[in-house]
């Protein structure tokens, strides 16, 4: 019926069973962005936010969002993740922040959920933060930028879309 893989013959949804896979390291890097105005971006860049470091929370935020990936999105496996990074580009003259989140995992199934669920949990952190002073703010969007390990091996989103 389907070429999905998370779709059975009847059009049910399945978890796939990755049991018999190979163990490979495999790589996920996504990326997302917040606009605001000025006076937002100038708040958590001075450190001067009521609520604390917003940029330390949003990392945190990330990292626990990739390793809960599974309990969020029904079909995800539990992964043992090697590692889960959050950084954050600064365009003052946009008043933007990208987030950009890359998670590693040696394993039968790709990490491609957790990262993106690193950087739109990061990024929903930074509205939650700061929704009292900015209602305006724009979270997205969101998409994979690279991607490699396993079956379907290399993947890098070509042009400028890559740039959230």
């Amino acid at each position: 019926m389907s070429e999905l893989s998370h779709i059975d013959s009847q059009g049910d949804a399945k978890m796939v069973d990755v049991g018999e896979k190979s163990d490979t390291k495999r790589v996920a890097v996504a990326v997302g962005s917040i606009s605001m105005q000025t006076k937002t971006l100038n708040l958590i860049l001075s450190g001067e936010h009521e609520k604390g470091n917003v940029l330390s929370v949003a990392r945190i935020a990330g990292i626990q969002a990739a390793k809960n990936c599974s309990q969020l999105i029904p079909l995800c496996h539990p992964l043992m993740l090697t590692s889960v990074k959050v950084d954050f580009s600064i365009n003052e003259l946009d008043s933007k922040i990208t987030i950009i989140t890359e998670c590693k995992v040696k394993g039968p199934t790709g990490v491609e959920m957790e990262a993106l669920t690193a950087a739109s949990i990061a990024g929903l952190t930074i509205y939650d933060m700061c929704k009292a002073v900015d209602k305006e703010m724009i979270v997205g969007p969101f998409l994979l930028k690279e991607k490699y390990g396993g079956k379907s091996g290399h993947f890098v989103r070509k042009g400028n879309e890559g740039n959230a």
